[in-house]
């Protein structure tokens, strides 16, 4: 029997904390009688978006993290089907000794496929597959109503739509089948290239975009004198047939053992680890695992926790092409006058692939991403200007890493959000909904 408990569930940002009750689902046939609760009610896999997209404040969440079961696979074309509280890393370790890999992966592999297609995320290689919707085949859609939808992209292909980004809102994803691709190595060539200023990233990125299927840059945001200096990475599956599919990836080899005190990313220790970090890069060619490249930070547990106990904020925007480098330099710049302090700061290019969802993030253009130290209302007003930045450039706010966005810059972000809300299951709700939708919807 599944007992409600009140309590504070956390995103990975850790803010905000908002009390709410987990009602864990280990069987489908328990998730009809989930749905018929009190609501708001709102899908939960792992809670590893950053805000406040995957809570509930005073409703209750249908855990999901324990349906994780594979279903099928056929070797034959590389497709698989899970249920939803599967997650990205049990795929990787089932599919990759039997050679196929995600054709999309975000930055962690440590999220369920239920949320890598409520948030129909994306990977270092936007420019060359798009977004995880485009690979998700067909699902299967529970609803409070007790309806079950089998969706896909030629049946009931709007549901399908809303869904595929449609941050848990549309119902309970039970299961999902998605096409993965072939690979002969557990390895990546790599480069690692040092740039000194934003000129030199959109070069590079150019040359790359073509002929490597993962690209992305990590950026000094903490110098105003050094402002856009940075390292560019770019990676593509090995084709080497070396036997590496068997060995087995590592595991976090530790975890962050507490919440580090406040001093410890102080504005003065973000510049020297950004100059360490930047003086100590070796350019060029090198073979690497790929979740070493792909999920840097899945070896170090709760790391999270580095961030101390007020929790972090994360700022992601996609600005369009024209005009980028401006848009960035004023971000940077603005990050830099602040002086809160950003050493996780990502940039990367989008492709032209159009995203599936109705309430997609990517898009063509560059996004970039900076997490920041909850320091209270200086860092709040911080993330106001970001987004006016962004939003002044015609751009838009991730909500998967969102916590502030208001409601006229997700107006702006999603001009499909009209449309979307006729799909919304009428039970189900969360914090970022109630605070970002649009005037005039009903909930």
């Amino acid at each position: 029997m599944n007992r409600p408990d009140s309590f504070p569930a956390r995103s990975w940002g850790r803010y905000p904390r908002q009390p709410q009750r987990m009602q864990a689902a280990f069987w489908q046939d328990e998730l009809p009688a989930l749905l018929r609760g009190e609501p708001p009610i709102l899908p939960h896999g792992l809670g590893r978006s950053y805000g406040d997209s995957c809570q509930n404040a005073g409703g209750t969440l249908i855990g999901t993290s324990r349906l994780d079961r594979l279903i099928g696979f056929d070797p034959g074309n590389g497709s698989l089907e899970a249920e939803a509280g599967a997650t990205l890393d049990e795929i990787l370790r089932f599919a990759l000794p039997r050679g196929w890999f995600l054709r999309v992966t975000p930055g962690t592999r440590f999220v369920t496929l239920g949320g890598a297609i409520a948030n129909d995320v994306h990977g270092k290689n936007h420019h060359s597959a798009g977004t995880f919707g485009r690979h998700v085949l067909d699902l299967r859609l529970l609803r409070s109503d007790g309806t079950v939808h089998d969706c896909a992209p030629a049946r009931e292909a709007s549901l399908f739509n809303a869904t595929l980004g449609g941050l848990g809102l549309t119902g309970v994803v039970a299961s999902a089948r998605i096409a993965l691709r072939p690979v002969s190595s557990a390895f990546l060539e790599a480069e690692s290239i040092a740039f000194g200023d934003l000129g030199e990233f959109f070069a590079l990125a150019d040359a790359s975009s073509t002929g490597w299927e993962y690209t992305v840059a990590w950026i000094d945001c903490a110098s105003r004198a050094a402002a856009g200096r940075g390292l560019f990475q770019r990676a593509s599956h090995s084709e080497a047939s070396d036997g590496s599919l068997s060995t087995p990836w590592k595991r976090a080899s530790r975890d962050v053992p507490f919440d580090f005190p406040g001093f410890a990313l102080s504005p003065g220790a973000v510049r020297l680890f950004n100059a360490l970090y930047w003086r100590a890069v070796r350019s060029g060619p090198r073979r690497i695992r790929a979740d070493r490249f792909l999920f840097p930070l899945d070896g170090i547990g709760a790391w999270n926790r580095i961030y101390g106990r007020r929790g972090l904020l994360q700022f992601q925007c996609v600005v369009p092409r024209d005009g980028a480098r401006e848009v960035v330099a004023s971000l940077i710049d603005t990050v830099a006058l602040a002086r809160e302090g950003s050493f996780l700061s990502v940039l990367k290019t989008f492709g032209e692939l159009p995203s599936p969802g109705m309430l997609s993030f990517p898009r063509p253009g560059v996004t970039f991403a900076l997490d920041f130290p909850m320091r209270g209302a200086s860092t709040l007003a911080l993330v106001d200007r970001l987004e006016a930045i962004a939003c002044e450039a015609k751009g838009a706010i991730y909500p998967a890493k969102d916590a502030r966005m208001s409601p006229a810059a997700f107006r702006a972000s999603f001009p499909r959000a009209d449309e979307f809300e006729a799909y919304i299951d009428p039970a189900l709700s969360s914090s970022l909904w109630r605070r970002v939708r649009p005037a005039g919807m009903a909930r």
